[in-house]
C-alpha cells in the first residue's frame, strides 16, 4: 500500500512487554528491501521460542534488512505510563535505524511521537511482514533481557514467564516482595508500595 503511494523506505514497528509486571518495554523497527520476502516471518506470538530464535538470527544477519531496537525501562514506565512508554520505545527504535524511513507501519491503533508519515494497523503483526519481523525482534530481545534478570533474581522465575502475571509469578511476589525491576505502577505491586 505505502509503495503504491510512492513511499520508498517503509519500516514496520512493533513492541513487546506492555503487559508484564516486571522489566522494560522493548520496541523494534524493521525495514525490508522492497521485494524481499522471508519464509516463516509471522506474528511473534504464533511462533515457538525456537522458531523465533531462528528467524531472529536471520533478520539480524540479513544484508537487505535494517532494524533497530528501542527500550524504555520499568522506572520510566512508572513515570509516564505503559502506553506512553510503548510509543516512546517505538520512536527510539525508528530513530535508531541506519536508514531513515519515509513511511511507518505501526502495529496497533496508536502513533509514536515521531514526524514521519504513518499508518497504524490493528493486528498488523499478522498482516505486514515488516511489522511481524519487528514483533519477533522486540520479543526475542526482551526475552533475552528477562533471562539475564532471572540470573540476578532467580526466585521470581523470569526465565519461565518473562515477567507476566502468572500464578507462580504472583506467588513469588507474595513470598519475596517486589524486586528492583518490578513496575511499581502495576497491580499488585502498586498496592504493596501504597
Amino acid at each position: 500500500m505505502a509503495y503504491q503511494e510512492g513511499y520508498q523506505i517503509v519500516a514496520g514497528v512493533d513492541e513487546a512487554g506492555r503487559g508484564p509486571l516486571a522489566g522494560p518495554v522493548v520496541a523494534a523497527a524493521c525495514v525490508f528491501t522492497r521485494d524481499l520476502v522471508l519464509e516463516g516471518v509471522d506474528d511473534s506470538k504464533k511462533l515457538t521460542p525456537k522458531e523465533r530464535e531462528e528467524i531472529y538470527q536471520t533478520l539480524v544477519t540479513h544484508p537487505e534488512i535494517d532494524f533497530a531496537i528501542g527500550i524504555v525501562e520499568h522506572t520510566q514506565i512508572d513515570i509516564i505510563n505503559i502506553l506512553q512508554a510503548s510509543l516512546e520505545a517505538m520512536a527510539i527504535a525508528v530513530k535508531n535505524l541506519a536508514i531513515e524511513p519515509d513511511f511507518l507501519l505501526i502495529d496497533g491503533n496508536q502513533y509514536p511521537p515521531i514526524e514521519i508519515a504513518s499508518k497504524a494497523v490493528v493486528k498488523g503483526d499478522s498482516l505486514s511482514q515488516s511489522i511481524a519481523a519487528a514483533s519477533i525482534l522486540a520479543k526475542h530481545t526482551r526475552d533475552q533481557m528477562m533471562l539475564q534478570f532471572h540470573l540476578e533474581w532467580p526466585q521470581y522465575g523470569f526465565d519461565k514467564h518473562k515477567g507476566y502475571a502468572t500464578r507462580s509469578h504472583l506467588q513469588a511476589i507474595q513470598d519475596h516482595g517486589p524486586c528492583p525491576i518490578h513496575r511499581k505502577s502495576f497491580e499488585p505491586i502498586k498496592s504493596i508500595f501504597a
